[in-house]
């Protein structure tokens, strides 16, 4: 009798623990733990950007299917070596980094984009109604009807056809002057800071930083309007610009992303929309599009 009354009680006490695990949402790093290998994907070596900075590696991956001829101009000057030995030339608090020619501007000074185009057609938006991957986000947005993920890429649609990669951290957009044809891809700039969504439709998206934001949101801020740099030598030089295909295999940074229409991603997507812990004791039960990163992974290693 007095060992049931003492199991009663043992129980009656773990009982607001018992309730705690039950409640207690996965992280990402569990639910990736248990991902399947089809469920990651490997990036094109032909659309994977190695930019290569005195601090480390920074891995671009091309939005191929979304700014082809961005695309396609950003391989010829790579190719062509114009971004080895250009400068990160702006960096602007919770804003862009950006790199290119500091002497762009002046056509004396510029230096040559060899067999690249000048000018390109804007590529803002996507209207082609070729089918494409999309998996809708069920929170709602601000600034677009529909948003989801494609090809791990974040991105908005008016309903009608028309689609875009979103401005959200990480995002690698092409500068241009006030001409909606002036950006051909020999300046880019990546989102370090809170996702400027007011950007979206008014200039062409070149990828997405998949490695190395920590380098490029780290950078000092530059002192002149818009975050230039006041002097030349606050700038950092590139040491080279590669694509991976172009690298000896021995040589390439291993790396996979997962697929955004993968049940493991919705998985993390919904724990990140309901967190609850010890810490998270009230689930925010709504996500903002630029709030989901999309995760990736080396591997040559067991665990994501």
């Amino acid at each position: 009798m007095l060992a049931r009354t003492c199991l009663a009680l043992a129980l009656v006490l773990a009982l607001p623990a018992m309730a705690e695990e039950a409640r207690k949402t996965p992280t990402p790093k569990e639910l990736l733990a248990k991902s399947t290998p089809a469920e990651w994907r490997t990036p094109d070596p032909q659309n994977l950007v190695y930019m290569d900075l005195p601090q480390g590696r920074v891995i671009i991956e091309l939005a191929q299917d979304w700014s082809p001829l961005h695309a396609a101009n950003i391989r010829t000057l790579i190719r062509e070596h114009y971004f080895d030995g250009t400068q990160v030339i702006r960096v602007q608090d919770n804003f862009v980094t950006q790199w290119g020619d500091p002497d762009g501007d002046d056509k004396k000074k510029a230096k040559s984009l060899g067999t690249a185009k000048e000018t390109l057609a804007p590529e803002f938006t996507r209207k082609d109604g070729k089918p494409y991957p999309f998996t809708k986000l069920a929170d709602g947005d601000v600034y677009a009807p529909e948003v989801g993920f494609s090809e791990g890429f974040p991105v908005a649609r008016d309903g009608k056809g028309e689609a875009w990669i979103t401005h959200c951290y990480g995002t690698v957009g092409v500068a241009r002057d006030t001409g909606a044809e002036s950006g051909n891809g020999s300046s880019l700039y990546a989102i370090i800071g809170q996702a400027p969504r007011n950007l979206d439709r008014n200039l062409a998206v070149a990828g997405k930083v998949i490695k190395g934001m920590e380098i490029l949101s780290a950078y000092p801020r530059g002192g002149e309007p818009m975050g230039f740099y006041d002097k030349p030598e606050q700038r950092v030089t590139i040491k080279s610009v590669r694509l991976a295909a172009d690298v000896p295999e021995a040589e390439r940074t291993p790396i996979q992303v997962l697929r955004t229409d993968s049940k493991t991603f919705a998985a993390v997507v919904e724990a990140k929309r309901n967190r609850q812990d010890a810490f998270y004791t009230r689930p925010a039960g709504k996500i903002d599009l630029c709030n989901i990163n999309v995760p990736v992974r080396d591997p040559s290693k067991k665990a994501p």
